[in-house]
């Protein structure tokens, strides 16, 4: 499933933007690839609203290209990932002033930075997950209906984003929480139509979405 969306993803990216970035979009690296697999992916089942290399105007009149811009109204997020490789342990001083300054600029026009080295990334994929989700959470949490809390919400776009149902053990892997609190908070998603049962019988094993949606 994350191979088919990611080539899907990958050919709408190259659709738009400048013929460099569609270079940069054909080598995507491994780091930018490992990051899409092993920490967007598991959360979120989509690549909606996610850019790779996304293009900027630079503070000194140029184009600059963050690794992931993930843009949804009213907010822009940039994920940047960075390895340590000869590239950045080489770099001079004033490389060093140019990528503080590129970052303050990003600041000014309103981004928000996200920024994870390659090793959290391949070796702590789950800290790198709770991070977005922590960001994501404080961005949006105008959204939150009254009638749930901010991890329900998210327990209901994990629901929403999963092709197949989905059982409160995976809550519990994906929100770090104890399977019987994941358990707990679905099945209050029940009761208010956010979640309904996907199994048979009494005892439910996996949810799906509801007829209730979370406001946009």
């Amino acid at each position: 499933m994350y191979e088919v969306s990611y080539d899907e993803w990958l050919k709408e990216q190259m659709v738009a933007g400048s013929s460099e970035r569609q270079r940069r979009l054909r080598e995507h690296g491994h780091a930018e690839k490992l990051f899409l697999e092993q920490v967007w992916w598991p959360v979120f089942g989509q690549l909606e609203d996610l850019n790779g290399e996304y293009e900027v105007n630079d503070f000194k009149d140029g184009v600059r290209f963050l690794d992931f811009a993930y843009l949804r109204h009213p907010h822009k997020i940039a994920i940047e990932i960075d390895g340590y490789g000869p590239h950045n342990r080489d770099i001079d001083r004033r490389g060093f002033a140019d990528r503080l300054m590129r970052q303050n600029h990003l600041i000014l026009d309103d981004w928000r930075l996200l920024r994870f080295s390659f090793d959290d990334v391949k070796e702590r994929p789950r800290q790198c997950q709770q991070m977005i989700q922590q960001l994501l959470g404080k961005l949006y949490s105008q959204e939150i209906q009254k009638d749930i809390t901010l991890q329900q919400r998210e327990v209901i776009r994990i629901v929403s984003y999963q092709s197949k149902p989905v059982s409160p053990v995976e809550i519990s892997t994906m929100l770090g929480i104890s399977t019987q609190f994941a358990r707990k908070l679905m099945q209050d998603l029940v009761s208010k139509q956010y979640l309904i049962s996907a199994s048979k019988g009494e005892r439910i094993r996996y949810y799906r979405t509801g007829k209730r949606k979370l406001a946009r």
